[in-house]
C-alpha cells in the first residue's frame, strides 16, 4: 500500500480504497468461525465472549454477574464481545450471560451463565496473545476464494486483495504453525490454495500487481498508469513465499509439491526486465503504459529487500552496479543521514524526517535477517535499532505536545490517520499529528524489546477497550482528539509485521526459514554483504 518514493499525496489518495466509517467489528462478524454454545476465554486484562446466533436477533446485550447484581457491559450486533475488566480487579473470575434482543429491543432469549478468569500474563504470554489475535486477520478474515489477504478490514470494495500484505500473511501462517494456532497440514492446505491463486492471477513479466479484484481476477489500479506489475509489492510477496518454502521442508507429497510450485513462481519473476536496461530498478511496468510511471526504486526506504531478491534471482538477476547506482541514493540527505538525533548517531535515512516512518525497518526485514548483516554502508541490525530509538526519543521529546506521547506511547509510521485520511507519519516537521500506530513499536520488538513491550502493555492494559479488537490492535490510536480514539479498523500491511516480527523476536522462525535459501545467500554475497563480519557461505 505504501509507496514512499511517490508523491505523498498518493498516500492521501489511498483513502479512495474505501475506508468506511462503520465500526470494523460489525464488518467482521461473518468471518469468524461460528460456535455452538456460549464460550468465554480469559486473558491478562480482558475476557472474550463468543455465542451462537439467535434467529430474529438484531443485537446482543452482554451482562456481568457480580455480587448478586447483573450489570450491562455493552450491546453489540456481533456474535462476540471483548470485555476489558482489569479495572474491576485483576486475577479474578468473571461471570456472564448474553441476551438476544429483537428489533424492538425486547429480550428473545438468554444464554446460560459462563465464567472465565483473567490472570497476570508474562511478557511472553502477552506477545503470543497479540500474535494469536493478529493471526485471525490472515486466517479467518482471508479471502475465501484465494486465501489471500484483503487490503483492509473497512474497504468499501469488498473484493480487493493485496499482494504485499499477503506476503506478510504467508509469513504469519508460518508463525501460526510455530505457535500451534493451526496445524501444519492445515497451513499447507491454505498455502497450496494461495499458491494456486497466484499462479492464475495475471502477472507482468513475472511480477504481480499491487491489488487484484478477487471476483474477476484482474488488477485493481493503484493509480491511472499503475495497472500492471508492482515490483516492490511482488518482493514482499516473494519474501513470504520463500520463507514458507524454507519452513515447510517435510518429505510428504503436499509439502514437496508446495515447495516446487513456490520455486517455479520465484524463477518466473523477471527482475532484470524492471531495469529498462539501465543501472536502476523501476517500481512499475504496465502493458498499457510501459514504464510511464518512471519511478526508480531509490533508498532509503522500505524497498531494500527488492534489491536483495533481484540480485538473488537464479533466472533474471541484476548486477551489483544496479544496487550501487540506484538504491544507494546520492541525493543529499536522502540516503546517507550520518546525523546525531537525541544522542543517537543514525547512519542511513531521510535526514529531514529523522530517518523516516518505522515501516522502513520492518517490511524488508520480516524475512531478511538483519542480525549481523552489513555492507559498506551500514550494520543493518544497528541501523534498525538506532532508527527505532530515534523515533521513540522524538515522541518522548514531543515537540508538538500531543497527549499521551512518552515511553509507553510512541511509534510513527504510515497508517490510517485520525480523525481521517492516511499518512506516512514521521518525526520532524509536518508529518506528526498525534496519531500512533501500534504496528510501529510492536513490529520493532526485535530491535527494542523492552521499549516496545512498554507500548504493548499501555495499549492493551490501559487503552485496550479503545485500541484492541477481535483481530488485535487497531491500525491507529490518537489521544489528542478530546477523548481516546482508534480507527477501529485493520490494514494487512500493518497487521502482518506485528505477527511476524514478534515471532522473529521470540523464535527467529521466519528469519531462519528465509535465510535457508541458497539463492538469498548468494544474492547477498553478490551485493557485497557480510554476516558477523564473515563472508556469506552458499553453494555455488
Amino acid at each position: 500500500m505504501k509507496k514512499t518514493g511517490l508523491l505523498l499525496s498518493l498516500l492521501t489518495l489511498l483513502w479512495y480504497c474505501g475506508a468506511a466509517q462503520t465500526p470494523v467489528q460489525t464488518d467482521l462478524r461473518s468471518f469468524l468461525p461460528t460456535v455452538g454454545r456460549i464460550e468465554a476465554a480469559g486473558y491478562d486484562s480482558h475476557v472474550e465472549l463468543r455465542w451462537p446466533a439467535v434467529s430474529g436477533a438484531e443485537s446482543y446485550a452482554v451482562y456481568l454477574l457480580r455480587d448478586g447484581k447483573k450489570s450491562l457491559r455493552g450491546e453489540t450486533p456481533n456474535l462476540y464481545y471483548l470485555d476489558f475488566v482489569a479495572g474491576l480487579g485483576r486475577n479474578a473470575v468473571y461471570t456472564y450471560r448474553v441476551a438476544a434482543l429483537g428489533a424492538d429491543g425486547k429480550q428473545l432469549s438468554e444464554t446460560p451463565q459462563i465464567s472465565a478468569a483473567i490472570s497476570d500474563f508474562s511478557d511472553e504470554q502477552l506477545q503470543q496473545m497479540v500474535q494469536r489475535y493478529t493471526f485471525r486477520y490472515f486466517w479467518d478474515f482471508a479471502d475465501p476464494l484465494t486465501g489471500l489477504a484483503y487490503e483492509r478490514s473497512n474497504d468499501k470494495r469488498a473484493d480487493c486483495i493485496t499482494t504485499g500484505g499477503s506476503g506478510f500473511g504467508v509469513m504469519g501462517i508460518v508463525a501460526g504453525v510455530r505457535n500451534g494456532f493451526v496445524t501444519r497440514p492445515e497451513a499447507v492446505a491454505r498455502l497450496t490454495k494461495i499458491v494456486g491463486a497466484l499462479e492464475k492471477l495475471p502477472r507482468f513479466h513475472g511480477a504481480w500487481a499491487h491489488w487484484y479484484n478477487t471476483r474477476t481476477g484482474q488488477p485493481y489500479h493503484f493509480s491511472e498508469k499503475d495497472n500492471g506489475g508492482d515490483l516492490v509489492e511482488t518482493a514482499f510477496l516473494v519474501q513470504g513465499l520463500l520463507a514458507a518454502q524454507g519452513y515447510f521442508d517435510g518429505n510428504d507429497a503436499a509439502e514437496k509439491a508446495l515447495r516446487d510450485r513456490i520455486e517455479q513462481l520465484w524463477r518466473e519473476v523477471e527482475w532484470s526486465h524492471y531495469t529498462q536496461g539501465q543501472n536502476a530498478l523501476y517500481w512499475h511496468w504496465s502493458p498499457d503504459y510501459g514504464f510511464a510511471m518512471n519511478h526508480p526504486i531509490k533508498g532509503y526506504d522500505e524497498t531494500f529487500v527488492t534489491y536483495i531478491l533481484a540480485a538473488a534471482s537464479p533466472t533474471f538477476p541484476i548486477d551489483k552496479q544496479v544496487y550501487d547506482d540506484c538504491w544507494v541514493n546520492r541525493k543529499e540527505g536522502e540516503f546517507f543521514c550520518a546525523t546525531d538525533f537525541y544522542g543517537i548517531m543514525l547512519p542511513l535515512g531521510k535526514r529531514a524526517q529523522m530517518g523516516g516512518p518505522l515501516f522502513w525497518v520492518h517490511y524488508s526485514y520480516t524475512g531478511l535477517d538483519p542480525r549481523g548483516l552489513a555492507d559498506r554502508f551500514a550494520n543493518y541490525w544497528e541501523q534498525n535499532r538506532r532508527y527505532t530509538l530515534v523515533d521513540r526519543a522524538y515522541c518522548i521529546d514531543n515537540p508538538y505536545r500531543w497527549v499521551g506521547y512518552g515511553p509507553d506511547f510512541w511509534g510513527l509510521t504510515a497508517c490510517d490517520a485520525l480523525p481521517e485520511g492516511y499518512r506516512a507519519h514521521t518525526p520532524g516537521v509536518g508529518e506528526d499529528f498525534g496519531t500512533i500506530a501500534p504496528t510501529a513499536a510492536l513490529s520493532s520488538m526485535p530491535y527494542t524489546p523492552e521499549e516496545s513491550m512498554a507500548v504493548l502493555k499501555n495499549l492493551y492494559r490501559n487503552l485496550g477497550s479503545v485500541a484492541f479488537g477481535i483481530m488485535g490492535f487497531y491500525d491507529a490510536v490518537n489521544l489528542s482528539l478530546g477523548e481516546p480514539r482508534s480507527t477501529e479498523s485493520y490494514i494487512a500491511i500493518d497487521q502482518g509485521p506485528i505477527l511476524v516480527m514478534i515471532e522473529n523476536h521470540r523464535n527467529a522462525t521466519v528469519w531462519n526459514a528465509f535465510m535457508k535459501k541458497n539463492d538469498i545467500r548468494r544474492g547477498l554475497d553478490r551485493l557485497g554483504f557480510t554476516i558477523n563480519h564473515k563472508t556469506i557461505e552458499y553453494t555455488k
